[in-house]
């Protein structure tokens, strides 16, 4: 007899009466399951909703089709929204974690969190938002806040101590992507990188890189696809998606929303918020800044150098795409406008220059 609402999730997925078994052996409330819901949001990972014994979840687990590091990336997930559970940093709270694959279970690494109230801005504002530019202005401070607060956790102490490298970081960042780079010429048909800013933009990256900084907690893919707005607020609702979460330096997370922030006068950033429509009340790159400046004692006379950083690496990271579309492996269409994206983030980085 099929346990209700496994319809709504494909078992091999999720089993729910395994899970079932592995929530009673953590001792959660028990019952039968409700108002389950595979989540839409994200390309990768898979989130399913549902409540049980009066309780709300969320499960996080990886594709069905398994990465080499899939595993591990939710595991890391789970070990770093553990450490922020009940901080000032707006995050889903982990509630429980099965931190290796137990065939018995779903075969897989999985957790489960607080469900979070909110909305992603980059599918589109509501009208309370859309119509509002004293809402979008708050809302974009608040984006600020949330990785001002998480910047400002003491690592160490929240047992994060192991969780990243710090030692080397941003001495590491231009060769470690540069490498990247050069990987790309393995796949047949790529041309090499037709960029006409990169040599420059390496160049300045190199001379001019911070030689003091703070480690600490880095989300490391932070822009608005990665965050939850409040629905009855101008407020961050909760940071998203970790999956890329580091201790680096947290500044890095800073340079990378001002370079995917959308440009002033348009609807969209190089990398993220398409769908916002009209954004006249979003704070402008400077206000981000000063906003983050009065939260933090970090020094911050650097920062063009993290928001060139941001171009390079993410324009890298496109490229790869268009490198695979060259070879065949991706959407030729979708990879010519990363490309252009590329080109575009390159662009922006030799301004700062």
């Amino acid at each position: 007899m099929t346990i209700p609402g496994q319809d709504a999730v494909d078992p091999a997925l999720v089993d729910l009466e395994k899970l079932a078994g592995w929530m009673d052996g953590q001792g959660l409330p028990g019952g039968d399951f409700e108002g389950v819901e595979q989540l839409a949001g994200g390309t990768q990972n898979i989130l399913v909703r549902f409540r049980r014994g009066g309780r709300e979840y969320v499960l996080r687990r990886p594709p069905k089709h398994l990465r080499k590091a899939s595993n591990d990336v939710i595991r890391r997930e789970s070990v770093v929204l553990a450490a922020l559970t009940g901080s000032d940093v707006p995050s889903p709270g982990l509630i429980a974690a099965c931190p290796e694959p137990d065939p018995d279970v779903l075969g897989v690494v999985f957790y489960l969190m607080e469900p979070i109230d909110g909305f992603n801005p980059s599918t589109g504002l509501p009208p309370q938002y859309a119509d509002d530019d004293r809402w979008q202005h708050l809302v974009g401070l608040d984006v600020i806040d949330g990785i001002a607060a998480l910047g400002a956790v003491d690592h160490e102490a929240v047992g994060l101590a192991d969780y990243g490298k710090p030692d080397g970081f941003i001495e590491r960042q231009v060769p470690r992507w540069l490498h990247e780079l050069e990987t790309f010429d393995e796949l047949d048909g790529y041309p090499g990188p037709e960029i006409p800013e990169l040599d420059r933009v390496a160049a300045w990256l190199d001379a001019n890189r911070p030689t003091t900084w703070t480690p600490g907690i880095m989300h490391g893919d932070y822009h608005l696809a990665n965050v939850l707005f409040a629905y009855d607020a101008p407020e961050l609702a909760a940071i998203v998606d970790w999956e890329m979460s580091t201790i680096g330096d947290p500044l890095v997370d800073l340079g990378w929303m001002i370079a995917m922030w959308p440009a002033e006068g348009t609807t969209s950033g190089p990398a993220a918020g398409a769908g916002m429509g009209a954004r006249g009340g979003f704070p402008t790159p400077d206000e981000l800044v000063a906003r983050y400046t009065e939260r933090t004692t970090r020094d911050m006379s650097a920062i063009d150098w993290y928001v060139v950083l941001a171009c390079f690496k993410c324009g890298i990271i496109l490229e790869g795409t268009h490198a695979r579309a060259c070879a065949g492996k991706a959407d030729k269409a979708v990879g010519d406008l990363l490309h252009a994206t590329t080109l575009a983030l390159f662009a922006k980085a030799a301004t700062y220059l």
